[in-house]
């Protein structure tokens, strides 16, 4: 299980740089008013499946047994960013052209500050 905790530990960077990368790329798209086309997708599809490791990680760890103080919280924030990044992708699939990047950048803004808020809940720093 220190395994794992170590790489469930480790890999909130990698998220966490996804999450920024995303951010950033879809800003400014959306600021040029450009559509939601390729590469974008993909950056959304990476921090998803970060995210859901992430979180597949961090279930296996609650449910092996590690219950720190704030877990119920960090589970809550950190399963609604889950949604919150599942929602905003399928959503912006379903829609019949392109659109934007305004489902997808606040979809991904609202993750971003409930896994920043979910790590800070366990006491752990971003850095």
């Amino acid at each position: 299980m220190t395994m794992l905790f170590h790489a469930h530990s480790g890999l909130r960077y990698l998220v966490l740089l996804a999450g920024l990368i995303a951010l950033v790329w879809f800003l400014v798209g959306a600021l040029r008013g450009k559509p939601f086309v390729r590469p974008a997708p993909a950056v959304l599809a990476t921090l998803t499946g970060l995210v859901d490791l992430q979180s597949l990680l961090g279930l296996i760890l609650y449910f092996g047994g590690r219950t720190p103080p704030g877990i119920a919280g960090h589970l809550a924030l950190m399963l609604s960013a889950v949604v919150v990044l599942h929602l905003a992708s399928v959503m912006r699939r379903r829609r019949p052209q392109p659109g934007g990047f305004g489902l997808p950048l606040a979809g991904v803004a609202l993750a971003l500050a409930l896994i920043v808020l979910g790590i800070l809940s366990i006491g752990r720093g971003l850095v």
